[in-house]
């Protein structure tokens, strides 16, 4: 399928083009040609009359300026943008073809919504995260167990696979030709605090968060706070030019975009990673009790900073990360070139795609 193609199922969901490839897949080993991804998202269901999901947006852009860039559909785009980089065919929101094909794979991104559209007939990928959790699953709908549903990492994966015996861990790729590296001679703040406390944040503020620009402020170090949900990408991008670090702080991520961002920036991270239970307040402790351990950074190692699990420990931490910091010892962006690119995702995700349609021909 050509672009000319894919514009005319749905100009207005695509992404722009990437680069030139730097990864191409092989071709399959029968010699045949790749299968053409059937990919599906929408961000909002219809409210008041058909179509006005459509309408909305414009609506909300006229009055408000552009919107935020929400984090299924940062997947949705940066999924489609790895796609062109590696070549691999794909259609948007095309529902007359897929009604027409019911022995195609459609690949619904995001939004359960979508399924109740009109009765699906063919093989199904899901995700990622249609549901926070499992039991949000509605009657009609149980026989999701036995699709392939993908999460973004290992540890939303254990927590999901009782119910979901099918379910696959697949993070979307980075932008790393967006999101790179300042030199040093241009950096002018020390610290970026990125505050994405999503729960009793009042209490975490006097517990956390305050403690850490103080004692920051205290060593000498200067500091810039970003508070997730209150700036665009643009700032967030511009923010990361500016700092040589960063603090992130999050209860728990289940792929961590923006963290990834900055070290793709080669911005080291010192990461808030208390672990313990899912603590979603609409589902713990009541409703759900996960105790396999979340993580702040699921995608992380000894190149990307350092992590404490408290104020007390960041206290007795920073000195440390500072230091390696200041000497140059961290190399985030490597962390994320060897296993998080745009190319790399969509490979995943191809490949999960032809296992599915593989396990639906048995």
């Amino acid at each position: 399928m050509d672009v000319v193609e894919r514009i005319r199922a749905n100009p207005s969901s695509l992404p722009h083009g990437g680069t030139d490839a730097s990864l191409v897949p092989a071709a399959p080993a029968d010699g045949g040609k790749r299968m053409t991804l059937n990919l599906f998202f929408e961000e909002r269901d219809d409210r008041w009359f058909p179509g006005d999901r459509h309408v909305r947006p414009l609506v909300r852009r006229m009055l408000l300026g552009k919107s935020w860039i929400s984090g299924q559909r940062r997947v949705f785009l940066n999924l489609c943008a790895g796609l062109d980089r590696v070549g691999i065919p794909y259609r948007v929101n095309d529902y007359g073809y897929i009604r027409e094909h019911p022995e195609e794979l459609a690949c619904i991104i995001g939004r359960p919504f979508v399924l109740d559209w009109f009765a699906w007939k063919n093989p199904l990928l899901l995700g990622v995260v249609m549901y926070n959790h499992p039991i949000e699953v509605p009657e009609r709908h149980r026989d999701l167990h036995e699709k392939t549903i993908l999460v973004p990492c290992n540890w939303y994966a254990e927590m999901c696979r009782p119910y979901w015996p099918h379910v696959e861990v697949w993070p979307v790729g980075i932008e790393t030709d967006l999101w790179t590296p300042t030199p040093a001679a241009q950096k002018s703040v020390d610290v970026l605090l990125y505050d994405k406390v999503r729960w009793e944040h009042d209490r975490y503020a006097s517990e956390l968060i305050e403690p850490i620009r103080r004692h920051l402020e205290a060593s000498g170090r200067s500091v810039e706070v970003i508070r997730y949900g209150h700036y665009k990408e643009d700032d967030y991008k511009a923010a990361l030019a500016r700092c040589r670090s960063m603090v992130f702080l999050c209860e728990h991520e289940s792929q961590g975009i923006a963290c990834q961002q900055a070290l793709s920036s080669g911005v080291p991270v010192f990461a808030w990673n208390r672990g313990g239970p899912w603590r979603d307040p609409e589902y713990f402790p009541d409703r759900v009790r996960y105790e396999g351990g979340v993580s702040s950074v699921p995608y992380f190692d000894a190149r990307c900073g350092r992590m404490f699990i408290d104020a007390a420990g960041f206290v007795s931490g920073w000195s440390d990360f500072w230091s390696q910091v200041s000497a140059g010892d961290f190399a985030p962006r490597d962390y994320v070139m060897d296993n998080l690119t745009l190319e790399k995702g969509a490979l995943h995700y191809y490949g999960i795609a032809e296992a599915v349609m593989q396990r639906h021909a048995r």
